[in-house]
């Protein structure tokens, strides 16, 4: 009898917390000393616009209304280039680093000595699927886990009491692709994200029965769990290296965990009137992003490892995310303003606790926006150059890294790709992302496939 049946058939859910333990040492010791513990990723699905919030370039306000003409030709994804577009907003200098944030994240700015800023982000491809796989799981194709649930089966739990990964949708619906970008793909399923609806009267799905099961009682709950223990016991016989089994024990054990745990983390209540309303709970602008960064920081505080947080939903029209080809004034300033001020206090609140030094918050898009105009109001596009930044563990902050050309256009200054940030977050967790790999189809797998580079130059 090997170590792990012997703790299947030790009986129940003890055994199967003794697994998940076993689960996470048998991934090894960190590759070295690490500086951050934990991620919270924020992602603004739909493309958020750099040259509207992090890329200044002045040409792009001496030129508007010009000619738009790089030395190329441009292809876009959906329309002819238009003119050479300013921002509706205005540029100002923050901080002693003294970095270019526009009027549309003022907040934000307030922040930027904490924060480095990567501006030569590249995407493969400009279509909304591919590209969002790509940030979420270094891929552009299906299939393949996301970096929190690697992250999950490189380092385990730290509260058995609460899932590893925990993804935040945006209250409006899903991002494209829907819950495949958090998939845990051809890893074991125990490492699938848990989708908890922040601020809604059911934020976790069947966690609780429904109130006409008067049935349900806390004896039939006891006498419920002997008896799966026991058919799980029988039907593990044989079936010892079936991960899908392994997670459905997991799930039902930790969702009974949950039912204690969960409500007294998601529920605000027992936080100041000041903490509301640094993260903007007070407006109805800012209250479900900032209800969801703060859930976020609680999640954090109590040990689950990775939280990713959506700005952004792909439901259609009117616009509820920030893929701005009609308006890019009306749909950003509604998408800007309501992530500025929740961002901004979760690291403001991360910082006053502590947490920022062993946290990486990292905000990123699927790709930018042109610098020309799409119609008359709205922009296109771009895969070719756009801004994704990094805080807290172990991050150098007030920084900028790589540059776009003078339109922000293409990055042409240290091109970056998702591997190279993945692999960035990875080293600061102690992991080294070419040893963090797992056998799929005779392939020994990663998450940055056969690319990534350690961002040295972002190291604190």
């Amino acid at each position: 009898m090997n170590r792990r049946q012997f703790l299947w058939n030790s009986g129940g859910g003890l055994g199967g917390l003794a697994l998940a333990e076993l689960l996470a040492a048998e991934q090894g010791p960190l590759h070295h000393p690490a500086k951050a513990k934990r991620v919270v990723q924020l992602f603004m699905s739909g493309a958020a616009s750099q040259c509207d919030l992090y890329d200044y370039k002045p040409l792009l306000i001496a030129k508007s209304g010009e000619v738009w003409d790089p030395g190329e030709k441009v292809e876009l994804f959906q329309s002819k280039p238009g003119v050479v577009m300013k921002s509706p907003w205005s540029w100002k200098q923050h901080g002693q680093s003294g970095k270019w944030i526009s009027s549309l994240a003022p907040h934000v700015a307030s922040s930027v000595d904490d924060i480095a800023f990567v501006h030569s982000m590249i995407a493969k491809s400009n279509i909304h699927g591919p590209a969002t796989y790509m940030q979420n799981t270094g891929f552009v194709l299906p299939g393949f886990p996301s970096m929190g649930s690697w992250i999950s089966y490189a380092l385990g739990s730290a509260n058995n009491n609460l899932p590893t990964l925990v993804v935040l949708p945006d209250v409006r619906g899903y991002p494209p692709n829907g819950p495949a970008n958090w998939s845990a793909g051809f890893l074991p399923a125990a490492h699938q994200a848990t989708m908890i609806r922040a601020g809604t009267a059911n934020p976790i799905y069947d966690l609780f029965p429904p109130k006409s099961a008067k049935f349900i009682t806390a004896q039939s709950d006891q006498d419920a769990f002997a008896e799966i223990a026991a058919m799980n016991r029988r039907h593990m016989v044989g079936r010892e290296d079936d991960s899908r089994l392994e997670a459905r024990i997991a799930s039902y054990e930790i969702a009974a965990r949950l039912q204690l745990s969960a409500p007294e983390v998601l529920d605000l209540a027992g936080e100041t009137e000041a903490t509301k309303k640094l993260y903007g709970l007070d407006n109805p602008i800012t209250e479900d992003m900032g209800r969801r960064c703060l859930t976020a920081r609680r999640l954090l505080e109590k040990g689950v490892r990775f939280v990713q947080v959506w700005s952004g939903a792909d439901n259609g029209h009117p616009r509820r995310n920030w893929d701005s080809h009609e308006d890019l004034a009306k749909d950003h300033l509604e998408m800007g303003t309501s992530m500025d001020q929740p961002v901004a206090a979760l690291i403001k609140d991360l910082k006053s606790r502590g947490m920022l030094d062993d946290t990486i918050v990292y905000w990123t898009t699927e790709f930018g926006r042109m610098p020309c105009s799409q119609g008359s109001l709205g922009r296109d596009h771009n895969p070719f150059g756009f801004t994704s930044w990094l805080a807290g563990g172990g991050v150098k902050g007030g920084v900028s890294y790589g540059a776009t050309d003078e339109w922000s256009y293409k990055a042409v200054e240290k091109p970056v790709y998702c591997y190279d940030i993945h692999a960035t977050v990875l080293h600061l967790l102690g992991i080294d992302h070419t040893r963090l790999t797992f056998r799929n189809n005779g392939i020994d797998r990663r998450l940055t496939d056969v690319h990534g580079h350690v961002i040295h130059e972002l190291l604190s």
